[in-house]
């Protein structure tokens, strides 16, 4: 848990360390969103275009007449289903395509994600509604404007600028396309600085890494004709609807990064919940997290040594100075460059 820039809170259990990857599942798709979203804003990729405009493979297909707008926005009308608890969901075919899940003997299939996207049937109009579809994001990522790969564009935008502590590492089928719906492995600590960024607009130690309209436009969207419910969806961030104004990226097995401006705030979190869906642990964690955020923004710059903290959540306050340094996961010794990038951490992110 972030506050104003420092570490206040921080607790691993089981096998987790601070220096260890853990997937993030989904909130993969916020890194890819944001990414895509400082295109649209600079020029680059053109949101009100339909998807073959940037990918021409993809005419005569269920994508044909989508736009990239309700891709980012998750309001397609495709006959796809996502629920992973379903064996028999359409999830499953796509996790096959990928690699991700055995196939079964015989399988005749789709080899590779691209080919599985051109399998897909559309199943009413777009932009009707929302349906959460990890396969929006997939087409989203193969939007070939820039001739770089996502994982290239994570790097250069955000992972080298943001000074990450440790290797991330991204999930690819069988062809080396990397899955930006759900692929990302990476620390918290690193997972946290992309939470910071958003949280101050996409500056980071004075530089503007993802221009402040996204941001904005992610925090201050309000749709509710779409999803009926406290949230809405923009750029595959989740924004609530809650007096903080917060929003947030989330994954299956109950990971998620909250940012809160309004509380100066970010806490990220992974999670081993035996349950795919958050439904089993978000009536839990998020009321809690808004109690924690509205201490935080009521506490102001010393919410360090707060009581409140102390007494409400038992929380050990923490920087990274008093644990011990861990070497890299492969092995590898850190680098000067790198031992400055893990200290800094002590100090407000700026």
């Amino acid at each position: 848990m972030l506050h104003l820039g420092r570490i206040v809170y921080e607790r691993y259990f089981g096998a987790l360390e601070a220096h260890l990857q853990h997937t993030c599942y989904s909130i993969t798709k916020s890194y890819a969103g944001t990414l895509a979203a400082a295109f649209v804003d600079e020029g680059v990729l053109d949101d009100t275009k339909p998807i073959p405009y940037h990918l021409p493979e993809l005419r005569r297909t269920a994508f044909e007449d989508a736009t990239l707008r309700e891709l980012m926005d998750m309001q397609t009308g495709l006959d796809y289903s996502e629920d992973c608890a379903d064996r028999c969901a359409s999830v499953g075919a796509y996790v096959r395509a990928c690699g991700s899940r055995p196939r079964p003997a015989g399988y005749g299939g789709p080899q590779t994600l691209c080919e599985y996207l051109r399998t897909v049937r559309k199943e009413g109009p777009h932009g009707e509604s929302f349906a959460y579809r990890i396969i929006n994001t997939e087409v989203m990522n193969v939007a070939r404007v820039t001739g770089r790969s996502c994982v290239q564009l994570l790097h250069e935008r955000l992972w080298a600028p943001l000074g990450c502590e440790e290797y991330g590492y991204v999930v690819v089928d069988a062809a080396g396309m990397p899955l930006a719906g759900c692929g990302l492995s990476l620390t918290m600590r690193d997972m946290a600085r992309f939470g910071k960024l958003m949280r101050c607009e996409g500056t980071w130690r004075g530089k503007q890494l993802i221009p402040a309209s996204v941001v904005h436009d992610v925090q201050l969207y309000n749709d509710p004709s779409k999803l009926p419910s406290n949230l809405t969806y923009r750029n595959q961030w989740w924004v609530s609807r809650h007096e903080l104004r917060g929003f947030y990226a989330a994954g299956i097995y109950g990971q998620h990064l909250y940012v809160l401006p309004e509380a100066e705030t970010v806490i990220a979190r992974f999670a081993s919940h035996p349950v795919v869906s958050g439904a089993a642990n978000k009536p839990i964690t998020s009321h809690r997290w808004r109690r924690l955020s509205a201490c935080c923004a009521s506490s102001g710059p010393h919410t360090q040594s707060s009581p409140t903290l102390h007494k409400e959540y038992g929380a050990r306050c923490a920087s990274p100075s008093r644990h011990p340094k861990k070497p890299p996961s492969c092995g590898r010794r850190r680098s000067n460059e790198e031992e400055t990038n893990a200290n800094q951490l002590d100090e407000v992110m700026e």
